[in-house]
């Protein structure tokens, strides 16, 4: 086991704390609240929602230029396994989310991977032990002494290697030139200006993976009615959006923390009220075809919005 931590953090600047959990992990969530209150830290409480969407929105927030010089932002996420949320908390750079379940493993994640968001089990943690990870969690600085280290101080080239670390990790990421990247080179050795592959609107590349990415489109953008060989998710992050699946003959209107799921090959166009990012992962290799040019998804859009209103 930690050693017992006292009710007072290590860190030199006051702490803020960005809370948020599912349905699974809420009452957990609530428990930590009070305690992080009855230890006089503050707490911004996101609420509950979808694992995905709450723990985008602590990950955004963690990931936000911090507004204060003098205090410092951390996150707390909970949902059923505290694998979830950890995962689309991670989506942000700069945020270091980890799942802990035993308070060795706080120790562990901040000494070595100065961890600022942990992730909670509503499932599996007990209250109690959930209020003994978190301070641990709270009064661990990075590269102290854990159980990794076996609670000795690390080795001096150990703690050069955490140190280079903090700066090297923001680096691993996209390799491409997000300002003029567009979702065109998701396809393999291919670059291709935006309007060759969406003549409706400017767009481009935040970061991806094989096969994710977060996307970014300006207001007033249009995608021409189209569908893909895989099916994708995707989860808006901000701005708004309506998406006709025409396959389905459904409309989606989508605002910041929606998810939709568009099955492969079903056709649907897009029209984009406001800049507006999303999260999209797919199965597959990434692959578009149109089924109708850009002027006529001009005026099927303003057909069914009546003269262009939202």
């Amino acid at each position: 086991m930690a050693e017992s931590t006292t009710t007072t953090t290590t860190t030199t600047r006051p702490l803020k704390i960005i809370a948020g959990a599912d349905s699974f992990g809420c009452d957990l969530k609530d428990t930590l609240i009070s305690h992080l209150r009855s230890l006089n830290i503050e707490v911004e409480d996101l609420g509950t929602s979808s694992y995905y969407t709450i723990a985008a929105e602590v990950g955004r927030h963690v990931s936000s230029p911090p507004t204060s010089t003098t205090t410092e932002t951390r996150g707390l996420v909970a949902c059923g396994t505290g694998v979830g949320v950890a995962i689309f908390a991670n989506k942000f750079p700069g945020v270091f989310a980890a799942t802990c379940l035993t308070p060795e493993e706080a120790q562990n994640a901040r000494s070595i991977n100065n961890s600022n968001v942990l992730a909670v089990s509503g499932m599996s943690t007990s209250p109690s032990s959930a209020i003994e990870i978190l301070d641990t969690w709270l009064n661990t600085p990075f590269k102290s002494p854990c159980p990794a280290s076996k609670s000795e101080p690390w080795p001096q080239e150990i703690e050069s290697f955490l140190d280079t670390s903090l700066s090297e990790i923001p680096t691993i990421g996209p390799q491409f030139d997000s300002s003029s990247c567009s979702i065109c080179c998701l396809v393999k050795n291919r670059e291709l200006g935006p309007i060759d592959l969406i003549p409706g609107g400017s767009m481009k590349i935040v970061r991806e993976s094989p096969t994710s990415a977060i996307v970014r489109f300006k207001a007033g953008s249009v995608e021409p009615a189209h569908h893909h060989t895989f099916g994708h998710d995707l989860v808006m992050l901000e701005g708004k959006k309506s998406v006709w699946n025409l396959s389905k003959k459904e409309r989606f209107d989508l605002g910041v923390g929606d998810y939709l799921f568009t099955p492969a090959k079903d056709v649907h166009r897009v029209k984009y009220y406001e800049d507006t990012e999303f999260f999209i992962k797919w199965d597959g290799k990434w692959d578009m075809f149109f089924d109708e040019d850009l002027e006529a998804a001009k005026i099927a859009i303003e057909k069914e919005l009546g003269n262009g209103s939202v």
